[in-house]
């Protein structure tokens, strides 16, 4: 270190000079390190050529690095495919170790089978979370809502575990998927609680359906001596009601050697009672009868295909009706209100729900929710209206129905054939199932309910439209004529067309055209030609759609909407060529309706112009007394048919039943004029193979404070004639509305409820 001794001022100058010094040292030290960066080798100073430029550094590459999916995506899709029982979706999200230890049905399985156990309706979740434990697990905990039919909502918060494989999060199986209470195997029983279910009641309370003591009563007919005949059938009548030449009818043409019975009808036990010991069932001198304890139909079953039947839940529906509540071995409804009706004829269902562990020990009680009654729904048909309905359709096929024509009430609805729902119960269905393969009446659809399924051509019935479509139009008025004769040449090319009177002339050779009638007295007549000309001039003059507009504002075509049975729509063409128009104008070619259809609009005719929707149910009572549905009228709209133009169509209507000359004088004039004021009209429709259908439609015109106005609607099928068959079955129901019975013999009686036998044909030797 250097001396820095002496004066003051010299001091001075020395540390200035030692400072000075240093600076130097310091500034050459750095250009010295600056210049080792240069090759030592080079003594020249390196300056950058002028077409050269620097090579800029890259930096080094990132690290790769894979990010791993969000596990709470497979998580949702997971719970989502179980909201709508995507069990295929659920078991391909499984990790190769769950499928390897649990199989596809054995998955399966298990997830329906706790669904039917608790009677699932509706599963809703909520992921609460999920992390990621590793690179290769993962864990989300989420809360399930199970809705269950019986007992409510079951809520839990669980947990699922994850592991990737390929690059995708898949589920650990584990059977706590559902609530962690079924870990270590547990399994769920649900104790059912069922009400029993509720009666069907006819407008007046007259018990159709309820549970009841009950025999089965039948004939095999090759076991019946003959001189016994006699006692065995009065004894069928005194217990069925059947009188006997209407059951020896039934058994008139069964086979020989065939021993197996021919059941007639079930009848409540106390009545059976009062004579036989059938606690072990019956058989003797052909009369067999088997007691049984079922869900009783009166009366050999009211209005089958409407009230409809009840049958055991069959194999393969167990775990559908399982999930609604159920219990295997319940019965339910099958068709008509039976059916429409289960909620409420069945009750509200409760259960206590248990989790129950390896050996069959309860573990814990989920929930308990007690039943609640059924409600007994009471229907607007009179049981003496329907029973007479069903026994005027004995020998044919068809319908009866009638309603009230201002309120859309149905009083009957009767189908042919018609079936009786008590075959349904086991101790019956083996001779059910025989009878049906061999006797007729039971072979032709007996579950259709041709009222308001059985889809027709209306036939003559159609012309009061097709005469509302000629009056709204204007080209047509009450006092337009047309001469009526045998044959309709109008189309040029077409093939002459005949009238119903050339048919009757064929036959008996006296019946002459009608000659020359204005519009309503063609409908009195029933003229085809004049309908066809009708129908003709609409679509030449610019009106193709007016006859089917005006069927469809009749409602023909459109389900009625009627609530408690099932129903067609039926077809109401649009024509396309003239002769569209003709077969349009009289009811045939593709127009097809409903009974149930015909009988509104007859209705709103016969009430003025409105609409009603048909109804059967009258009311539905609840447990606390208080009804949760009454009938009220539900009106639709109405005609579209001025007041002036509705008048001159009843007036027609009136004149088909009164006049001397109407279609269905001599079936109804006189009872109209005397007895009871009615108006309508007869049709004839053609079938397309064998005789044509036979229709009347009409109303009444009592006008009575306490007996509503009725529309009545026939139909027997391939039966000839509307005025010789399906006129006097009208007229029976009148009588037996009004008057409460029936004592009109219908002209293929040998008495009431008894059919005429066959003539049978002399054999020349």
């Amino acid at each position: 270190m250097p001396n820095l001794s002496g004066s003051s001022s010299n001091r001075m100058m020395k540390i200035e000079r030692w400072i000075l010094f240093l600076l130097i040292s310091i500034l050459t030290g750095l250009l010295m390190a600056g210049c080792s960066a240069v090759s030592p080798a080079s003594t020249e100073t390196l300056v950058p050529s002028a077409t050269e430029t620097a090579t800029p550094t890259l930096p080094p590459p990132p690290e790769k690095t894979t990010p791993v999916p969000d596990p709470e995506e497979t998580v949702r899709a997971y719970l989502d495919a179980w909201k709508i029982d995507d069990y295929a979706s659920m078991y391909k999200m499984l990790t190769t170790i769950s499928q390897d230890a649990i199989t596809e049905e054995e998955f399966t399985s298990w997830y329906k089978g706790n669904a039917a156990e608790m009677a699932l309706n509706e599963v809703e979740y909520d992921i609460l979370g999920s992390f990621v434990q590793s690179t290769r697990s993962a864990q989300a905990s989420y809360r399930v809502n199970l809705d269950s039919v019986l007992v409510g909502d079951i809520a839990r918060d669980t947990v699922m575990n994850l592991s990737l494989e390929d690059g995708e999060w898949r589920v650990q199986w584990a059977d706590n998927l559902i609530i962690p209470e079924l870990a270590g195997g547990n399994y769920l029983w649900m104790d059912r609680h069922i009400p029993s279910r509720a009666n069907i009641y006819d407008r007046n309370e007259n018990v159709l359906v309820a549970f009841a003591d009950a025999v089965s009563v039948g004939l095999v007919p090759g076991e019946m001596n003959p001189d016994d005949e006699g006692k065995v059938l009065s004894e069928v009548q005194w217990l069925t009601g059947l009188k006997p030449e209407a059951v020896r009818y039934m058994y008139a043409d069964w086979p020989q050697g065939v021993n197996w019975p021919l059941p007639l009808m079930a009848v409540p036990l106390e009545k059976v009672e009062q004579r036989y010991d059938v606690s072990n069932g019956y058989d003797d001198r052909g009369l067999v009868m088997w007691p049984f304890s079922s869900r009783f139909y009166f009366n050999g079953g009211a209005g089958a295909q409407a009230i409809g039947y009840v049958s055991y839940i069959q194999q393969g529906e167990e775990e559908e009706y399982l999930r609604k509540g159920y219990q295997k071995d319940e019965k339910v409804g099958r068709q008509g209100i039976e059916a429409w009706g289960e909620p409420y004829l069945g009750g509200t269902r409760g259960g206590t729900l248990y989790v129950i562990d390896q050996n069959d020990d309860p573990v814990t009680q989920l929930a308990d929710v007690s039943a609640q009654p059924s409600q007994p729904i009471y229907t607007t048909l009179d049981k003496d209206m329907q029973s007479t309905a069903q026994e005027m359709l004995l020998k044919y096929r068809g319908a009866v129905v009638v309603m009230e024509v201002d309120t859309g009430r149905v009083l009957a609805m009767a189908s042919s054939p018609d079936f009786d729902p008590n075959a349904f119960e086991p101790l019956n269905a083996n001779s059910f199932a025989q009878l049906t393969d061999y006797y007729d009446p039971y072979s032709g659809q007996p579950f259709l309910n041709r009222v308001s399924q059985g889809q027709y051509p209306l036939g003559s019935v159609f012309k009061i439209i097709t005469m509302a479509a000629g009056l709204e139009s204007g080209v047509f008025t009450p006092q337009s004529t047309y001469n009526c004769q045998y044959s309709f040449d109008e189309v040029q090319g077409l093939a002459p067309r005949y009238d119903w009177t050339w048919d009757h002339y064929q036959e008996d050779g006296e019946t002459l055209p009608s000659g020359l009638l204005t519009l309503p007295e063609g409908l009195m007549r029933s003229c085809n030609p004049y309908f066809w000309h009708i129908g003709l001039e609409l679509f030449r003059q610019g009106y193709p759609d007016a006859v089917a507009e005006m069927a469809r504002g009749f409602g023909l075509g459109s389900p009625t909407g009627i609530e408690g049975v099932e129903e067609e729509s039926g077809n109401i063409p649009t024509p396309g060529t003239e002769v569209d128009a003709l077969n349009n104008a009289i009811g045939q070619g593709d127009t097809q309706v409903t009974p149930l259809q015909v009988a509104q609009f007859i209705a709103a005719i016969g009430n003025g112009g409105t609409i009603y929707q048909p109804q059967i149910i009258e009311r539905i009572a609840s447990p606390d007394g208080d009804p949760v549905f009454e009938f009220e009228p539900i009106e639709k709209g109405t005609l579209p048919v001025s007041p002036q133009n509705l008048e001159v169509i009843q007036d027609a209507m009136i004149s088909v039943v009164e006049n001397r000359r109407g279609t269905a004088q001599f079936i109804l004039g006189p009872y109209s004029r005397n007895s009871y004021a009615m108006a309508g009209k007869t049709g004839t429709a053609e079938s397309g193979s064998g005789e044509p259908h036979a229709w009347f439609a009409g109303y009444t015109r009592e006008k009575r404070e306490n007996q509503p106005d009725i529309a009545i609607v026939v139909i027997a099928e391939n039966a000839g004639e509307g005025s010789e068959i399906a006129a006097p079955i009208f007229r029976g129901m009148v009588q037996q509305y009004f008057e409460g019975q029936r004592t009109y013999r219908l002209p293929w009686e040998d008495d009431i409820g008894v059919l005429s036998y066959p003539e049978e044909e002399e054999v020349e030797e």
